[in-house]
């Protein structure tokens, strides 16, 4: 589950357009060490987070259906029209997620052409 202790600060910095040299100058404290670091670009952190919380609510609505399923005990002689209500219910789920996507993927590409550029 992801909440605001989640989140990743995110620090400003230069890249050189030619040989992608990242830089963001601080003043020398005298006790520095270089180490290597592996970063990602926030764009990029930011597209898998958006994923994410779609997967996660994706989860939870296949886990309700599924414990629907699980759970149910049809009465007797009822097995065929809880059998029909459950088609029905997994029918929803499937066009509730395949709209869930479809949205995604529409915010996703309107925001891929309006980033703005910052050093």
């Amino acid at each position: 589950m992801l909440d605001a202790a989640d989140s990743t600060d995110v620090i400003v910095a230069w890249q050189c357009i030619g040989c992608g040299r990242i830089e963001d100058p601080q003043p020398c404290l005298g006790v520095c060490q270089d180490q290597k670091v592996r970063l990602v670009y926030a764009k990029d952190h930011e597209k898998i987070l958006v994923k994410l919380r779609g997967a996660e609510i994706e989860t939870k609505m296949l886990e309700a259906l599924v414990r629907r399923i699980a759970l149910a005990t049809p009465r007797a002689g009822e097995w065929e029209r809880s059998y029909r209500w459950l088609q029905d219910e997994a029918r929803r789920a499937v066009t509730a997620l395949t709209l869930m996507r479809t949205e995604a993927a529409e915010a996703q590409s309107a925001a891929s052409g309006s980033e703005s550029e910052e050093p």
